[in-house]
């Protein structure tokens, strides 16, 4: 009898067509889910309790010791990357669940960052919608990126390819974090400040550090404070890093200049949203990762992985830390 398998959140229907799936359909039955809606734990135990084989993409889907106690048949686990902060590694341990990732490609979420400082700066996207509605001609008056500062609030592997963006721009780049040093700031070619300063005299200031408890709600009223009215804040990283009402508040009152947001609190973020209705913020729907390449790596991996689960040899397996 064939394995029951979940492909969850395939938010473009496009899981089946990027990877050579028939080196694994004569063994296992597949059911894809495609609609982008905020799933319960409860949704995600009705639609996998039935599955051996379940395939998450990034967080969109949280897998906490209550979805694995309430999914009594699954046997492999398999998210995008080569980690998944939402999966209680534990819990899987415990059951004797094997959790599987995948490589990427490059560094997508870098070309998001840009997008979204330029967006704010330039308004090409707001333009181009104007000169489609028969709109006769320019309105905006936009500021030049070059030779502002470029604040990066963490400064590892994605932090360093903003930097080198920026610097290319024509940009100054300062840096701070809690583990940051100065060695590592100078091995990049940035300036180490501390974490007041990088708020005072930040242009754009960009957020790079992961999600865990030591970074949740880092950047607050007090830190937003601290930024210049003509300042713009972008986070691409995870959207409950900064304190959200907070940055409502700063929003709302133009003590900063705008945002550029492609993460949130809430995911998808809900339409009522009162981020929807400002128009000092640009957003985009989490794209940091999306991308055809990156795509084009997850879900061959994927197969591969179901692959040497069934035969018995399991690849890119994530260990508990």
């Amino acid at each position: 009898m064939a394995l029951r398998c979940a492909i969850l959140d395939d938010y473009q229907n496009v899981a089946l067509k990027l990877a050579d799936w028939p080196k694994v359909t004569k063994d296992v039955e597949i059911k894809v889910y495609t609609d982008a809606v905020r799933r319960t734990d409860a949704d995600t135990i009705r639609d996998c309790k039935d599955c051996e084989i379940v395939v998450m993409m990034r967080e969109r889907t949280r897998f906490p010791r209550a979805v694995i106690e309430g999914l009594p048949k699954l046997k492999l686990l398999i998210t995008t990357g080569a980690y998944n902060a939402s999966i209680d590694m534990k819990a899987c341990e415990a059951r004797g669940i094997t959790v599987c990732g995948t490589t990427t490609y490059g560094n997508p979420t870098t070309g998001i960052v840009f997008g979204l400082m330029l967006e704010l700066t330039r308004r090409i996207g707001w333009e181009n919608a104007r000169m489609k509605a028969g709109e006769s001609w320019q309105l905006t008056l936009g500021m030049d990126i070059e030779g502002k500062t470029l604040g990066l609030l963490g400064l590892g592997k994605l932090g360093a390819r903003a930097a080198g963006v920026g610097k290319a721009f024509g940009m100054k780049v300062i840096a701070w974090s809690q583990n940051l040093t100065p060695e590592r700031c100078k091995e990049v070619g940035v300036d180490y400040v501390s974490k007041d300063d990088l708020f005072k005299n930040s242009d754009f200031l960009s957020i790079h550090v992961q999600l865990g408890e030591r970074n949740r709600g880092l950047v607050t009223a007090r830190e937003l404070g601290l930024m210049k009215r003509t300042a713009y804040l972008v986070n691409t990283s995870r959207g409950p890093i900064v304190v959200e009402s907070a940055l409502l508040e700063a929003l709302k009152n133009r003590q900063i200049a705008g945002a550029g947001l492609d993460v949130f609190d809430v995911e998808p973020l809900p339409v009522d949203h009162p981020f929807r209705k400002l128009d000092n913020v640009v957003l985009t729907p989490h794209l940091g990762y999306v991308s055809q390449q990156n795509y084009e790596r997850y879900y061959p991996d994927i197969v591969e992985n179901i692959r040497g689960f069934l035969d018995g040899k399991p690849v890119r397996v994530i260990a508990p830390k």
